[in-house]
């Protein structure tokens, strides 16, 4: 008995002066990590994993490290909650995600019953925080305010000129398409066309020659990229020089991929470019030296990361709740997209869409620039 207890001994002792494990705030990033958004979902997961590295590199929050973990939930509203489901299984306590407002909407009644805290890159309708959840947020601004941005272009810009307006029919793209539609309507502009597409389908040529029956010299689209580029692109098979007019769902170089050369032109509302705002220099510099180009809603999810690091410093705490009445204080916090600050819903206090172009650059490569 005596020699168990002695060969035993090395062992507890090890075990006793082992160092303790550090990985012990679970972070959730939930997107499209597989599917036809799957661009989007590799923005979001690429700017979580950056940010997590480049925090944990530097003593984590509050002493403690971070772990990702990874749910694809496919742009599918079933999935996310799915996805939602195993975070609260597996101890997450703070979530950035998800991609669509279809899907984050869902997702959120089960963060809310379970006490996790999310922040929503771009999930921009507005139900997101018209809801009054203690713990939804987003870096993103909102369909409402981007859908006055395309009514005052419309208004100021597009004098005489015949718009058609078309959404995916999804809770994002009709979302965007109604809110410029309403503040068109109040601006007096009617539009010439008004429908709606199912996604996920390659032949877009009815829609396509509706909008050319219309004689629309712009089309404003309430979508994704991928629907986007094929409507662009048969529009341009059909001889059609009209021009699209879209928002932040299409912030991905595949919509040049899929659209073709026909592209160039296109206008996009999207908040100013995050990769020239000066406190992501260093951020940027890292992921390009791996190959990945933060664009879009990469730097939005770095950003998300960075406001949970400084909310929980605040509140000397990784409570979720406790974090959330930090972030509803309206303190601002500073990240690579620059300072932001929360109202009581969770909506950022000051949001800035502007416009961008795709065109093609001095590589020969079509993507969009800021106007």
């Amino acid at each position: 008995m005596r020699a168990i207890l002695l060969k035993s001994l090395p062992i507890a002792l090890t075990l006793l002066f082992a160092t303790p494990t550090l990985a012990q705030v679970k972070i959730g990033v939930a997107g499209p990590v597989t599917g036809a958004n799957a661009a989007f979902g590799a923005q979001l997961t690429q700017g979580v994993q950056q940010a997590v590295e480049d925090i944990n590199k530097a003593g984590g929050i509050l002493g403690q490290k971070l772990e990702v973990e990874v749910g694809d939930d496919v742009s599918d509203p079933k999935q996310g909650v799915s996805v939602a489901n195993k975070f609260v299984g597996d101890g997450v306590k703070f979530v950035v995600g998800h991609f669509n407002s279809g899907v984050t909407i869902p997702a959120s009644d089960v963060y809310a019953e379970n006490d996790i805290l999310f922040i929503t890159p771009s999930a921009t309708n507005p139900k997101v925080t018209d809801g009054g959840k203690w713990d939804a947020f987003r870096t993103c601004g909102r369909d409402d305010q981007q859908g006055m941005l395309w009514a005052e272009l419309a208004r100021d810009k597009l004098k005489g000129k015949k718009i058609a307006v078309v959404h995916d029919k999804t809770t994002y793209g009709k979302g965007l398409a109604d809110a410029a539609l309403d503040n068109m309507h109040k601006f007096g502009i009617k539009e010439v066309l008004y429908e709606g597409v199912n996604t996920g389908e390659k032949d877009y040529s009815a829609i396509v020659s509706k909008i050319k029956e219309s004689g629309a010299d712009y089309l404003m689209w309430g979508g994704l990229h991928t629907e986007g580029g094929l409507i662009v692109r048969q529009m341009r098979d059909q001889g059609m020089a009209t021009i699209m007019i879209s928002g932040d769902g299409i912030t991905d170089t595949e919509f040049a991929a899929i659209g073709g050369p026909g592209v160039e032109g296109t206008l996009m509302s999207f908040g100013p470019e995050p990769r020239h705002n000066p406190s992501a220099k260093d951020a940027v510099e890292a992921f390009k030296a791996k190959g990945f180009e933060p664009q879009g809603y990469t730097l939005y999810s770095y950003a998300a990361v960075q406001i949970i690091k400084q909310a929980a410093e605040k509140a000397n705490s990784l409570d979720p709740k406790k974090v959330a009445a930090v972030m509803h204080s309206g303190i601002p916090f500073h990240t690579v997209i620059g300072d932001i600050s929360y109202d009581k819903k969770g909506d950022r206090t000051t949001v800035d869409y502007v416009w961008y172009v795709w065109k093609k650059g001095e590589d020969g490569k079509i993507g969009f620039e800021q106007l």
